[in-house]
């Protein structure tokens, strides 16, 4: 099932469009490499050093690979190549190689990851913030819990434009997730 959170953000291309609601998926849980493995090694019968050897090698192959300009087929996994950032130069004969400013790895996935739409069931939850002030309120004994503190809210933006929430709340970190 995968849980999700609704929020009002602005439309970034036109400023004087009103907020749109979108849903943001909440990571359960941050699953380890040893865990992956150990998951893999279950379905398969197989022995975890083994799988886990296989799973190493094919990360250090891949990056190998691609920095020798290949995209790479990984069947119904997907298709991984790479895509550089760049500084724009004035022409093609002034761009040189310090105009890459960075290498970003492209990933398009393949026939298993395609339409999982069709497979997925969707829990509404609420944000982030809310549950940390509830479990926060909760734990301090607290009846109640003021959300527009938690999101950074101030009681006249509160009053203002209840709905509107263009970021994750301060103090949430999302990073790891």
């Amino acid at each position: 099932m995968i849980n999700y959170s609704v929020y009002m953000l602005p439309n970034p291309i036109d400023i004087d469009a009103a907020p749109k609601a979108y849903a943001r998926a909440q990571v359960k849980e941050v699953m380890s490499f040893r865990s992956f493995v150990q998951h893999i090694a279950d379905h398969g019968g197989h022995n975890r050093g083994k799988v886990k050897g296989v799973l190493s090698d094919t990360c250090e192959c891949l990056v190998e690979m691609l920095l020798e300009g290949k995209k790479v087929q990984l069947d119904e996994l997907g298709n991984f190549w790479l895509s550089l950032t760049c500084n724009g130069a004035e022409n093609c004969q002034k761009f040189t190689a310090a105009n890459i400013t960075g290498v970003n790895i492209v990933f398009t996935p393949g026939e298993d990851f395609q339409n999982l739409i069709g497979r997925a069931e969707f829990n509404p939850v609420p944000s982030r913030a809310a549950q940390v002030a509830t479990l926060k309120a909760e734990k301090a004994g607290e009846g109640t819990v003021d959300l527009d503190a938690a999101k950074g809210k101030t009681p006249a933006s509160a009053n203002e434009n209840t709905i509107t929430n263009s970021s994750e709340p301060a103090g949430v970190d999302n990073s790891s997730l």
